[in-house]
């Protein structure tokens, strides 16, 4: 497919803006007489046929456009201007002879006559300046390209103008305008607000026991629940409760001199007041020393340092608050557990008391045992009788008044020893006898050791436990105090200027760049 000369939209736009049927007439003539110069040696030696050649001619635009018509009126079928030439220099016809230019342009303007006798003119028609149409000199191919693209660079200079213009327009309206106002309200209407800084810690009691926890006593470590603890209440809606009870919080940002933006409402609810309680107020914990820093904003810097210090106050005493209730938690078990072997060492003493008491003897074990001693006297003693009366019966002729005398002891003897092991039978047999009021006593006794065994160490585990306690008992120290600010410290105008215009120019280009990847997804 053969492209068209790129000066042939720039001749025809040309062309059709100058107009009359004269001015074409004329100005064809004069083409025709410039154009027939050149070729009548051309056509005197063989006419080129091919496209190529025809295009090294340099052939202007409008004679190819005379070229088109002609094969247009002598039913000539081309593809473009090259191939209608080509065409009729085939059929013999030389496109740019004056006889068939002249034609050629007579019937153009009898067309043009046609066309105005039909047309019926009944308003007063404007008359274009006939200068506009009068023919111009002819331009070489490389000045129409050059011309043509002195006039493309001039278009995109002027949309990349428009762009430019465009681009200025929204950055001053969606980024500059708001950081204006911005920097307006904290230079010219935002309240002062004065900051007192202070820093506390808590620690820990000296001393430690041998455990893995005793090796980080003394450390920041051992101390982070506290301190994470302690601030989580200062943020809290319960210390500004407190606040509210002890100096009326919402009061002091109520006053009318205060700007729009920082103001509470009369009517401000508690979530309002909780809100603006979480800008003045801030506070930061620093796990690698241990350290929390506060930082208390307020309209006077005499009313900053009170809210530091009660802030401090309600601090410390969550601290003992937390202290107390670990010792207490500690403690409870050791205590119940001491408390619980002293009732228990009481109640053997009282069942040895009781059983004491029952046997009315103090220790019915010696008792036993002396009547065993007795029985024991007895026999040996009966023992010797008879043997002093088996000595006696050996005699031919005994004594027989001391055979009756030991007879009569031996009699004693037995009658004694008789009542002595029924006596010994009674205290060893039956519920209540000796033997088991002894061994019941034994008993107690020895429940009675094992319960004051037990009470010591129930008494020595809970002063462990309470020395443990003691040495996990929490102390806030306030390293820094608050001391009242001289100037103010909010706003902080330079800083929330530029901070304002860096979030106003990314999310314009957050926006930009959307519509731009949007953009091309549907253009796509």
């Amino acid at each position: 497919m053969t492209t068209k000369p790129k000066a042939k939209k720039y001749c025809w736009r040309r062309n059709r803006q100058g107009a009359d049927s004269a001015d074409a007439r004329a100005d064809a003539i004069s083409r025709i007489r410039k154009a027939t110069q050149p070729t009548e040696a051309a056509n005197d030696a063989a006419p080129a046929t091919d496209i190529d050649a025809i295009k090294r001619e340099g052939l202007t635009g409008r004679q190819l456009r005379v070229a088109r018509r002609l094969a247009q009126k002598n039913g000539l079928a081309a593809t473009s201007d090259y191939d209608a030439v080509r065409l009729l220099r085939k059929q013999g016809i030389d496109p740019f002879e004056r006889t068939n230019l002249l034609d050629l342009a007579a019937e153009k303007a009898r067309a043009e006559d046609l066309a105005k006798d039909k047309i019926k003119i009944q308003l007063p028609q404007t008359i274009s300046d006939s200068s506009q149409g009068l023919p111009g000199p002819e331009l070489s191919p490389a000045e129409r390209r050059n011309l043509e693209i002195g006039e493309i660079q001039k278009d995109i200079a002027r949309r990349r103008k428009r762009k430019l213009f465009a681009l200025f327009a929204r950055l001053a309206a969606f980024v500059l305008l708001p950081t204006l106002i911005v920097g307006t309200y904290f230079y010219r209407y935002a309240t002062p607000m004065y900051a007192s800084d202070s820093a506390f810690s808590i620690l820990q009691a000296d001393g430690g026991g041998a455990s893995f926890g005793g090796f980080l006593a003394g450390t920041q470590y051992a101390t982070a629940q506290d301190s994470v603890a302690t601030q989580e209440f200062l943020e809290s809606k319960d210390a500004l409760v407190r606040l509210e009870n002890d100096t009326n919080f919402s009061e002091i940002f109520k006053q009318e001199w205060i700007d729009p933006i920082q103001r509470l409402p009369q009517d401000a609810t508690l979530e309002d007041t909780y809100k603006l309680f979480r800008r003045m107020i801030t506070i930061g914990y620093d796990p690698s020393d241990g350290i929390i820093r506060m930082e208390v904003a307020a309209p006077s810097p005499e009313i900053s340092v009170e809210l530091s210090t009660l802030l401090l106050s309600y601090a410390e005493e969550t601290i003992n608050g937390l202290t107390e209730l670990k010792r207490e938690d500690q403690m409870r078990d050791a205590r119940a557990g001491f408390e619980l072997a002293q009732d228990e060492r009481r109640r053997a003493q009282e069942e040895l008391i009781e059983l004491q008491l029952q046997g009315a003897v103090l220790d019915p074990e010696n008792v036993l045992a002396g009547l065993r001693a007795r029985i024991n006297a007895i026999e040996i003693e009966l023992q010797e009788k008879e043997l002093q009366l088996a000595a006696l019966l050996d005699n031919l002729r005994p004594n027989q008044a001391k055979v009756d005398g030991v007879r009569a002891d031996i009699q004693r003897l037995e009658v004694v020893l008789a009542e002595l092991n029924a006596e010994m039978l009674d205290a060893s047999a039956g519920e209540n006898s000796l033997a088991r009021l002894s061994v019941r006593i034994q008993m107690a006794q020895a429940d009675l050791v094992a319960r004051d065994m037990m009470l010591q160490t129930a008494m020595e585990q809970m002063e462990t436990t309470r020395t443990e306690a003691n040495r996990k008992v929490r102390y806030l120290t306030v390293s820094v105090n608050p001391v009242a600010s001289q100037e103010p410290s909010y706003p902080r105008k330079f800083e929330n200027t530029i901070l304002a215009f860096l979030l106003f120019a990314g999310i314009y280009l957050m926006i930009s760049l959307t519509a731009s990847v949007l953009r091309e997804q549907v253009s796509s």
